[in-house]
């Protein structure tokens, strides 16, 4: 019997109970689309270590700028001093965010910690919108079912409380107002009419584009979030598109706005954008919000301001990161993933219990009537040496857009062996 590290009882880990599920699996190293265990074997990554890893692990042009940024200056404080790679990072990503050089530029940029955070910071900059320009009462956001923003509490807030994780805080957070994402003529007269009806305590809509993540991975296509964004718009209520998962080409497009062709007020960008190596993300802004807080009233500035806030490691970072999407290679990628997890994964829907497949750019979903035993079957992905995380009623593929030819078809091979196991007993 293989002998568990003592030391693990020190670590408290995310999302598992610790007294009655297996010790973690120990990675030693990673490489490309590969996480190294520590008795050598091999896992192809399929969720790019929670959908961050865009450009695979190990990226030496991400590699040098970071080592490069860390023998010049790994960390400064961000309150009353700014240097080179915020300012270069900042200008980076007001050229590349939907609306870039039109007047819905989202050209302020606000960096955060985590996505988490940076969800929170919308939310903040969103009421204080409102609360400087005199209307202090617009405080609730309209979020929608099966959302998932985060895990902190203004985060947890706009989260669908049942498929977010999140229901043994309800009452404990602040209320907000929560429906069914509008898919038909009549559900969006009903949402027009929802916004119009509370508008004075409305703050803002938060959406995430295209794709509700870990909320249960639900599509909706590009006319939808046009709509919405259209009557944000009309109804003169604040629009904030969540793009911490879909940013960053994970879609098809570099942000999932791009294929409505909108521009929401504030956004909030994470996860892909370092590559998947530090902890980074950003809230940006249009001129509209930015300039509600610039008065010559001190308490209209926004009083947020995260320790490790444009950390110049992070900077680097992300800067080398979105330099690599500049050749245009990585659509062809995604689309290569796209095409493959199509044709290959459709054959689930043969398989006894299977009742949806789905893909969307560099996402593969394949959705089970009943997902009660579902996360049981991480130990046989495992076995099958790939590294699949099925969660709630669904198996779902996010890998790293570098993969060959060899582990897309690892991968989808596997989530269909493993389902076909999986069957025999529902």
């Amino acid at each position: 019997m293989k002998k568990i590290d003592r030391r693990l009882r020190h670590l408290w880990r995310p999302y598992t109970q610790m007294h009655i599920e297996d010790p973690p699996l120990k990675a030693m190293a990673t490489n490309g689309a590969e996480i190294i265990l520590e008795d050598g074997s091999k896992l192809t990554d399929g969720i790019a270590s929670w959908w961050t890893a865009c450009h695979g692990y190990n990226h030496p042009k991400i590699t040098e700028a970071i080592q490069k940024q860390l023998d010049i200056m790994p960390h400064v404080m961000f309150g009353g001093l700014t240097h080179e790679p915020a300012l270069s990072l900042a200008k980076t990503l007001s050229n590349i965010l939907p609306g870039a050089e039109t007047e819905q530029a989202l050209e302020h940029i606000f960096f955060c910690d985590s996505g988490s955070v940076a969800v929170e910071v919308a939310l903040k900059m969103a009421v204080q919108f409102w609360y400087n320009k005199g209307q202090s009462e617009r405080r609730k956001f309209i979020c929608f079912r099966y959302a998932y923003h985060g895990d902190t509490m203004g985060a947890m807030s706009v989260c669908d409380p049942d498929e977010g994780m999140h229901s043994h805080f309800s009452g404990f957070f602040p209320e907000q107002i929560m429906v069914d994402l509008p898919r038909s003529s009549t559900a969006f007269c009903n949402f027009e009419n929802l916004l119009n009806s509370r508008n004075k305590e409305i703050a803002g809509v938060i959406l995430e584009p295209l794709v509700q993540g870990a909320g249960g991975m639900k599509f909706h296509d590009a006319e939808i979030l046009s709509k919405i964004r259209n009557i944000c718009s009309l109804q003169n209520i604040l629009f904030i598109a969540d793009e911490i998962a879909t940013g960053f080409g994970r879609t098809g497009t570099m942000f999932a706005c791009n294929q409505a062709a909108i521009a929401p007020d504030i956004i909030c960008i994470g996860k892909a954008m370092t590559g998947g190596v530090i902890s980074m993300a950003a809230t940006a802004a249009n001129k509209r919000v930015w300039k509600a807080f610039q008065t010559n009233k001190a308490l209209d500035a926004f009083m947020h301001g995260p320790t490790y806030m444009a950390n110049p490691l992070g900077c680097a970072a992300a800067q080398a990161s979105i330099s690599l999407f500049a050749t245009g290679e990585w659509k062809n990628k995604v689309l290569a993933l796209e095409k493959h997890f199509s044709s290959e994964l459709k054959s689930c829907l043969k398989i006894p219990g299977i009742v949806d497949v789905r893909v969307k750019g560099a996402i593969g979903v394949v959705q089970v009537a009943n997902g009660k035993n579902l996360p049981l079957l991480r130990k046989r992905f495992v076995e099958e040496g790939v590294w699949v995380r099925p969660f709630g009623d669904i198996v779902y593929l996010m890998p790293p857009f570098i993969l060959n030819k060899q582990q897309m078809h690892h991968l989808t091979d596997s989530i269909i062996k493993v389902l076909e196991e999986w069957s025999k007993d529902y």
